[in-house]
């Protein structure tokens, strides 16, 4: 899922149509239900592409409002919001400026799209407001790699060709710490590769985990 600047309608496409049901073959789909599992309430997603999620949010869940700011991809989810059982809105809006007043929803979730969004820090200064305190962000996101070597191959790619040819995504933004410097405090962060490769791949990295809404948001540097 992207948080492109501008529409990226040929990505859009590709992803959806190729690279996304790759993703759920390749056993994403088992990522994504971890990533929502117990969830409940009201819930905001930002980055919803095409709508992946929305199979896997729980009953428990009374409605979604589904941020996505790509015209193809938002298209693409209001019509699978049609075949799920939760309640799905979906909202023409930015991560970084969200349209709705200040703590008002029960979680958040933000999965594949930190990577793409053009500012993450005012996106998750933005979520922080938009929670309700003790809320939860539920996060799931590609991030930087832990060997020096590949960090390096990262730095390049996200410094020439990987943005635009990959709707604005960044193979090597240190999403965990920005998540701790808008305000959260992490509860459980999982560390794991994907897709499994026996060759090294830039986006390879990912943590998926529970961060909660506590005290007022912290400038990040």
């Amino acid at each position: 899922m992207t948080q492109p600047t501008r529409p990226h309608p040929v990505f859009a496409r590709v992803y959806a149509g190729f690279a996304g049901p790759a993703l759920e073959r390749a056993g994403m789909g088992e990522h994504r239900a971890r990533l929502l599992a117990g969830l409940s309430g009201d819930v905001v997603e930002i980055g919803a592409g095409n709508g992946l999620n929305f199979p896997h949010y729980p009953a428990e869940v009374t409605r979604v409002v589904a941020v996505e700011p790509e015209p193809t991809l938002r298209a693409r989810a209001v019509e699978r919001a049609r075949g799920v059982t939760v309640p799905v809105e979906t909202q023409a809006a930015r991560a970084e400026r969200l349209p709705f007043p200040d703590s008002c929803f029960d979680a958040a979730v933000a999965c594949l799209t930190l990577c793409s969004v053009s500012d993450p820090h005012a996106a998750l200064a933005e979520l922080h407001r938009v929670l309700r305190p003790g809320g939860q962000l539920r996060f799931l996101e590609h991030v930087r790699a832990r060997t020096p070597g590949m960090r390096r191959v990262q730095r390049v790619l996200d410094a020439t060709v990987w943005p635009p040819l990959v709707g604005g995504c960044h193979t090597g933004r240190d999403t965990e710490a920005a998540i701790a410097a808008a305000g959260f405090t992490l509860a459980a962060v999982d560390r794991f590769d994907f897709p499994a490769s026996r060759i090294p791949l830039p986006a390879a990295a990912h943590i998926l985990g529970t961060a909660v809404r506590d005290g007022e948001p912290r400038t990040a540097v």
